[in-house]
């Protein structure tokens, strides 16, 4: 959904508030647990956190002068949304993942190639969140980064 917002702080207070409680806990949880390195920024009308470009000059190959995102959040209008880079170009975290979730939750996974899809947000898993925002370092993702770049 578009808040018109431009800014993580704008974001989350243009949120409903069922939303925003959830957004900021998640929010908590990710600043909590990545590793050193990344940085908040708003990207892509999401909280999102990237490589800055002081880290990796060379950037997102999309778009000249963007750093790498790695990770972002969202709230849709029937989901919250968490956006996993990592996931997607690291085969290991994803089975990881997949298998993790299968253990602690009871609703069957929404997923796609890189995003987690939360429907019932009182299912949020969020210790596993953490715990997958600790699995890959800044120079992991790099690396992964520049192996599938096109």
């Amino acid at each position: 959904m578009n808040y018109n917002a431009h800014d993580v702080t704008t974001y989350i207070e243009a949120l409903p508030d069922a939303r925003k409680i959830v957004i900021k806990k998640l929010r908590k949880v990710i600043q909590d647990n990545l590793p050193k390195g990344f940085e908040e920024t708003f990207q892509y009308n999401m909280i999102s956190y990237v490589v800055p470009l002081s880290i990796y000059p060379d950037g997102y190959h999309v778009k000249e002068g963007e750093p790498l995102p790695f990770l972002s959040l969202a709230s849709q209008k029937n989901y919250i949304s968490l956006y996993h880079m990592g996931i997607y170009m690291n085969e290991a975290v994803n089975s990881w993942f997949v298998k993790a979730y299968a253990e602690r939750v009871t609703q069957k996974l929404d997923m796609g190639k890189s995003c987690i899809r939360f429907k019932k947000i009182d299912q949020i898993p969020f210790d596993l969140i953490g715990e997958l925002c600790r699995k890959i370092s800044v120079d992991d993702h790099i690396k992964a980064y520049e192996q599938n770049k096109p």
